[in-house]
């Protein structure tokens, strides 16, 4: 009974990481693309909230886990000491590479909050790559994990299947944060203020 309560905290602290995961990176989406500061603010509180779930998940995939490795595994198991590397890995870089970075787009967030416009450091902060690779990479771990947890392969799989997923994300983060020339124009742009175009006054006969 108590390795099958072990085994649902496992799963559901699972779904809860994933489920904050993506609640992140979709409303980093709707950041990037956001056309006034006040829908920005509104994506960048979404994303302080749900960023608050992480430790929890993490906390409880950990617990979990060592309960479930003490009385079905053991600690040298090779696809569960990959499958906590990975999960170091997840939790680390996101505090350290991503953190730093989503801190600045808050501060630049706070300076536009006194025009209410958005400038071009915005949209580049939001556009940023690293930041971008994080937000990918991370999820492609996860499901690497998941994978070894389902197919318990041995070391050598399991390590190719943290790169793979590693790899994946990244490659999807580079994609997605390729600038394009629309993108290009509009970071050029101080600010979204609408502006007024003057056309000539047709003469009348």
């Amino acid at each position: 009974m108590a390795y099958d309560v072990a085994v649902y905290l496992h799963l559901l602290s699972l779904f809860g990481l994933i489920g904050a995961i993506t609640t992140v990176v979709l409303s980093n989406f709707r950041l990037r693309a956001a056309g006034s500061f006040r829908e920005a603010a509104q994506w960048a509180r979404l994303i302080d909230r749900a960023s608050w779930a992480f430790p929890l998940a993490i906390l409880g995939l950990v617990a979990s886990g060592a309960y479930l490795t003490t009385e079905r595994w053991t600690w040298s198991t090779p696809w569960i000491v990959v499958s906590i590397a990975g999960l170091i890995v997840d939790t680390v870089q996101g505090p350290l590479i991503a953190g730093p970075r989503a801190k600045a787009l808050r501060d630049a967030l706070t300076v536009d909050a006194a025009t209410g416009a958005l400038d071009s450091r915005v949209r580049s902060l939001a556009n940023d790559r690293v930041l971008w690779v994080v937000l990918f990479a991370n999820p492609g771990i996860v499901l690497a994990i998941t994978w070894n947890m389902t197919v318990k392969p041995g070391t050598a799989e399991a390590v190719a299947a943290i790169l793979v997923g590693y790899g994946l994300g990244a490659a999807t983060a580079l994609l997605v944060t390729k600038p394009s020339r629309g993108y290009r124009a509009l970071s050029a742009s101080p600010a979204t203020t609408p502006t007024t175009v003057n056309r000539p006054t047709e003469k009348r006969a």
